[in-house]
This record gives structure tokens, C-alpha cells and sequence, in this order.
């Protein structure tokens, strides 16, 4: 090989490796532009970054029953003597003493009955009927009751009198039976009256009023009585002692003392009803329920 040629290899040997030279760093450099680039572009991302929202949990809604369309109130029916409810069956009546003489009924068809509104509470339930025994004071104060249906009837002593002859009084819910009270200086058999109130499922219930012994009482034990009231004061009625014999009397499946002295706070001693000895004694204190089974 001449010198020439070899001299002419050598440079083109050279100008090869310049150029590789030149391509190598070519590259490096854009790759460290792209570098820069792509990390400008993060710095100003994180700049401009918007803060993360996390999500929130639904509300847990319970889910309601939709409405049916139907009262709640236990659909009755009047007149018929033989009620029954929704599902068929027959409630049971109540009674609430309220103290002294009056008592409140609560009949199965859900009729609300006064009887001698004086003393307590429980007179803000709308009235269906109101009994009167008598015309004292402690036993006639109907204004207590705040709300009257409007076929709400009242039945005092003078209509349960009418004609001279004690009357029965059948409202379908219940048969109201005027019987004798008095017989003492106090109460004159001609203006008083007790009652006997039949509920539409047979339950029988005394209510005596202000009396003393009654020539009636002789004929209750074969009405076979569930309940009865006595009252028992001993003051302007009869004592404990004829109250037991009355009870013993009539003969009701259970007796309850009430009246049992004259009217002061609540007409209720816990004592003297304790002294009302005799078998199915039931003592009641005012604003106690009891149910008439």
C-alpha cells in the first residue's frame, strides 16, 4: 500500500469518528433537554396542582314504610252489641279511678263514660257518655270535662228516675241499668240512683253512688256481677262495716271500695280501703287503670 492511501484511510478514519463523536453527543444533549423539560413541566404541574377532594359517604336514609291509607284508629261498629276489631278479636273495657266517686270507663269500641266527674285527672279524653248519681256538688262537675263528642248523652239521676221508675238505657257499646241508692238522711231514694253498666263483651260492672243498703242489692247476686264499687265513708253514706256486708250481698266476682272518705285532696285512704275485707277485693288509688276481664 502506497503512503497516499494510507494517509487517506487515517483521515477518513478520523472524519468517521468525529462524526460519531458528533451524533453521541447530539443525542446526549437532547436527552438531558427532554430531562429538564419533563421536570420543569412536573415543577409547574405541582405549582398549579389542585388540592385532592375526597369523597364523602352517602347519607345512610333509613327507609320508611309507605303509607298504607289506613286509620290507626281500630275501625268499630255501632249498634250491633258485638264488636270486633280489625283482626277480629274483642278488646277489653277499662276503668280509671280518678278519686273520691268518679270513675272513667274506656269500652272496648273505644267510647270514653264519666261517672260523677269530681275529683282527679284523666277528663281531657273527648266524653261519649256522663253519668250522674246524684245532684251533690261532689258529684256533678261536668265543666272538668274539656271535650264532649258530639253525641256525647248525659244521664242524670233525673232521667234514670223518670216516671218515678229507675230506667235501662241500651246504647249498643254498653246497657246502662239504673238501680236504687239512698235509703239515709243524706240521699233520698227518689234522687239517687246507682248503675250497672253491661259492656258489649258481658262484663258486668256495680257502680253504687251515695247509698246505704238497698232493698236492689238483694236481687244483683243473681245478675252475677264482674265488678262492683262500694262506697264507704261512714259519714254521709254507710260505714265500712255495712259496705263489707253489701258486698257480701251482691256477691260480684270483685269488689272495690271507693267514697271511702269525705272529699279532701284526692278522696282516697289507702287505711281505710285495706279495711274493706272481703274476697276478690281489688284496692285501686286514683290514676290506676284496671282492666275489666
Amino acid at each position: 500500500m502506497t503512503n497516499g492511501r494510507r494517509q487517506s484511510m487515517k483521515k477518513t478514519v478520523r472524519t468517521v469518528m468525529l462524526l460519531i463523536a458528533a451524533v453521541m453527543c447530539f443525542a446526549a444533549c437532547g436527552k438531558k433537554s427532554g430531562q429538564d423539560a419533563s421536570k420543569q413541566a412536573e415543577e409547574r404541574n405541582a405549582d398549579n396542582e389542585l388540592p385532592v377532594i375526597k369523597p364523602t359517604a352517602e347519607p345512610e336514609i333509613t327507609p320508611t314504610a309507605e303509607p298504607s291509607g289506613q286509620p290507626d284508629v281500630t275501625p268499630t261498629e255501632e249498634g250491633n252489641g258485638n264488636k270486633e276489631n280489625k283482626e277480629g278479636t274483642m278488646g277489653a273495657a277499662k276503668v280509671l279511678y280518678q278519686g273520691h266517686g268518679s270513675v272513667r270507663f274506656t269500652t272496648a269500641e273505644g267510647k270514653t263514660i264519666y261517672v260523677d266527674p269530681f275529683m282527679g285527672d284523666g277528663y281531657d279524653v273527648p266524653a261519649d257518655l256522663i253519668l250522674i248519681t246524684h245532684g251533690h256538688y261532689d258529684h256533678t262537675q261536668t265543666q272538668l270535662i274539656t271535650t264532649k263528642n258530639p253525641d256525647c248523652r248525659t244521664i242524670t239521676f233525673t232521667e234514670a228516675l223518670s216516671g218515678g221508675t229507675h230506667q235501662t238505657f241500651d246504647l249498643g257499646y254498653v246497657k246502662v241499668e239504673a238501680v236504687e241508692a239512698g235509703y239515709n238522711k243524706n240521699h233520698d231514694v227518689k234522687q239517687c240512683v246507682g248503675y250497672i253498666l253491661t259492656f258489649s263483651d258481658g262484663v258486668k260492672v256495680y257502680v253504687s253512688g251515695d247509698t246505704s243498703t238497698t232493698k236492689d242489692m238483694e236481687t244483683f247476686a243473681a245478675k252475677k256481677l264482674d265488678y262492683a264499687f262500694f262506697c264507704c265513708d261512714g259519714v254521709y253514706n254507710m260505714n265500712m262495716e255495712e259496705a263489707i256486708a253489701c258486698a257480701k250481698l251482691v256477691g260480684a266476682k270483685h269488689s272495690i271500695p271507693y267514697h271511702m272518705v269525705p272529699a279532701n285532696e284526692n278522696g282516697f285512704d289507702q287505711s281505710v280501703a285495706e279495711q274493706f275485707d272481703v274476697p276478690g277485693r281489688i284496692i285501686l288509688k286514683p290514676g290506676e287503670e284496671l282492666v275489666l276481664e
